[in-house]
């Protein structure tokens, strides 16, 4: 159940990513400002996940705060799918993300939720 959890999680990531490159390529009122949009906007949520969200993230924040920024990213890519007229994958994003989110750690993944331990960002989670 957790290896499917974390699959679907990366999807969710995937879908950021583009819900936020496709938002940027809408945007603004010239050539290079969409260009310049599509390829910022999904650059920025990834060094943001990379730094304090990813498993080897290069900053550790206790889980409350990883929590928020990760839901953060999910409600930009939410926001992103609206922005550009897609309401309904809107929707999808932002309630398969929040789900997923509370699963994931309620089957143990998240930093903290193992036991009373930390998890160790070198290791590679447990199947339940």
């Amino acid at each position: 159940m957790l290896a499917l959890n974390l699959g679907l999680r990366f999807c969710l990531e995937l879908a950021a990513l583009a819900a936020l490159g496709w938002w940027g390529a809408q945007a603004g009122s010239s050539t290079a400002l969409h260009v310049v949009l599509a390829i910022a906007a999904p650059l920025a949520a990834a060094v943001i996940w990379g730094l304090f969200v990813a498993p080897k993230a290069r900053v550790r924040v206790g889980d409350e705060k990883r929590l928020v920024i990760e839901l953060a990213v999910f409600a930009a890519a939410a926001v992103a799918f609206a922005a550009s007229g897609h309401l309904w994958p809107a929707v999808a994003v932002a309630g398969i993300a929040v789900a997923n989110s509370a699963f994931v750690r309620l089957l143990g993944y998240a930093p903290g939720a193992m036991s009373g331990q930390e998890h160790d960002p070198g290791s590679r989670p447990r199947a339940v």
